[in-house]
C-alpha cells in the first residue's frame, strides 16, 4: 500500500505549489498527524492482516509510524467478529489462522480504538464472490526498435475472463512471484567483500506488486468477456522458469473508486490544476471525532486465484544476471526467515 504514502506526499507537494502564487510563503509545510489503514477481508483462508501506521510532519521526514497498542476488531452483518492480535515490533495486527472468514454475500466492517482514545470504523462492505480466470498466458515481446537486449526482452502476462450478467462488477489484479534463493544470509566485510551463507532449507523470496493498481469494471462490457487482461511483465534475468500467482478480486464500487483516484494521483505530477489530493476519500471515518483525517480503505474482496510458469528459454543472448555470491563454507548455514519478502513454506502450486 505504498501507495498512501504516495497520495500523502502529493498533498505536501499540493501545498507547496499553491503557496507559491501567494505573497505568505511559510518555512515548512506538513498535515496533521493521521491515522492510514491497510487492510482488507477476503474468501479465502486467513490470517488477515490489518495495518495501522500514522503520518509524521512531511516537513522534517517523509515516513509513517507505526501505530501501536490499538484494539482492532472485523465484524460481519450476522454477529460473527473477531479482535486481531498484534504483531511485534507492532503496527500489523492478524486474525487467527482458524478464525474469522470472508463469505460471500456477507458485509463485514473494520472497528479500531487506538490507544489515545479515538474510534474509527469502516462503511459495511459487502463481499462478491470472484468469477474465476479462463486462461492466463503470456507472449515474448522486444520494446522499442533498438538492438535486442536483456533489458528490452520480456514476457506479458494476461489473462481471460467472464463477467457475470449481473451489473455493478468490479476488479482489480494483483500478483505475486516466488524466486528460489540458495543464499540466505550476505556478509560484506570493511574491504568491500561480500560473502554469502546458502540456505539451511528450501528458500524463496517473495515479489508484490507494491505499486501497481490495476483495476477495471463493467461498465461497458457488461456479460461479456474481457480479454487480453495485462497482469504484468517478466524481466529476462534468468533463463529460469518464472513462477507466478495471480489473483483476480471482486471488489466493490467504493473500492474501486477509491483506486482509481489514488492511481490518478500517484500517476500525475501534482501540478496546480490537478484534483485536490484530499477528494481521495477511503471508506473509514473517525467516529469520536469527525473532523479528524483518517485515510485508507478496508476491504471485502471476493478472490480467483491460477498460478503459471513462464518459459524464458525462448530470451536471446545472456540474461540480465545478478552478480552472483560466493559461499565461503559448504558446512555453514543460515536459517530462511518466515515473514512477508521470505519464506521456507512451498509456493501453493510449486511443481519443482
Amino acid at each position: 500500500m505504498n501507495h498512501f504514502r504516495l497520495f500523502l506526499y502529493g498533498l505536501g507537494v499540493l501545498m507547496l505549489v499553491i503557496s507559491c502564487v501567494t505573497e505568505f510563503q511559510p518555512d515548512t509545510v506538513s498535515i496533521p498527524p493521521s491515522l492510514i489503514v491497510e487492510g482488507q477481508i477476503t474468501d479465502q483462508p486467513g490470517p488477515y492482516t490489518v495495518k495501522l501506521t500514522r503520518t509524521a510532519d512531511y516537513s522534517y521526514k517523509s515516513l509513517n509510524l507505526l501505530e501501536t497498542g490499538a484494539v482492532v476488531t472485523i465484524e460481519d452483518n450476522q454477529g460473527n467478529r473477531e479482535t486481531l492480535s498484534e504483531q511485534q515490533p507492532g503496527g500489523v495486527y492478524l486474525t487467527k489462522v482458524n478464525g474469522i472468514r470472508g463469505v460471500a454475500g456477507r458485509s463485514y466492517k473494520l472497528t479500531i480504538a487506538t490507544r489515545n482514545g479515538k474510534r474509527y470504523e469502516s462503511d459495511l462492505e459487502l463481499l462478491r464472490a470472484a468469477p474465476p480466470i479462463q486462461k492466463l498466458y503470456y507472449e515474448y515481446t522486444v520494446e522499442g526498435n533498438s538492438v535486442v537486449s536483456a533489458k528490452n526482452q520480456g514476457w506479458n502476462v494476461y489473462l481471460d475472463m467472464k463477467d457475470p450478467e449481473t451489473t455493478g462488477d468490479y476488479y482489480r489484479w494483483d500478483w505475486v512471484h516466488y524466486e528460489p534463493i540458495t543464499i540466505c544470509q550476505k556478509n560484506q566485510f570493511s574491504d568491500g567483500t561480500v560473502l554469502g551463507v546458502a540456505c539451511c532449507s528450501e528458500c524463496w523470496d517473495i515479489v508484490r506488486c507494491y505499486n501497481c493498481i490495476n483495476i477495471n469494471s463493467d461498465a461497458n462490457i457488461n456479460g461479456k468477456s474481457i480479454s487480453r487482461q495485462f497482469i504484468m511483465r517478466v524481466p529476462y534475468k534468468s533463463a529460469l522458469s518464472y513462477y507466478l500467482e495471480v489473483q483476480q478480486q471482486a471488489i466493490s464500487k467504493g473500492a474501486y473508486t477509491f483506486w482509481k483516484r489514488v492511481g490518478q494521483l500517484t500517476a500525475n505530477t501534482g501540478g496546480l490544476f490537478d484534483a485536490a489530493p484530499a477528494s481521495v476519500a477511503g471508506n473509514i471515518r473517525c467516529v469520536s471525532d469527525p473532523a479528524t483525517l483518517v485515510f485508507g480503505y478496508f476491504g471485502a474482496t471476493g478472490i480467483s486465484e491460477q498460478s503459471i510458469y513462464v518459459d524464458r528459454k525462448a530470451g536471446q543472448g545472456v540474461p540480465d544476471l545478478d552478480s552472483p555470491i560466493p559461499v565461503p563454507d559448504p558446512l555453514a548455514c543460515a536459517a530462511c526467515e518466515n515473514n512477508q519478502f521470505r519464506t521456507p513454506n512451498k509456493p501453493r502450486w510449486w511443481v519443482y
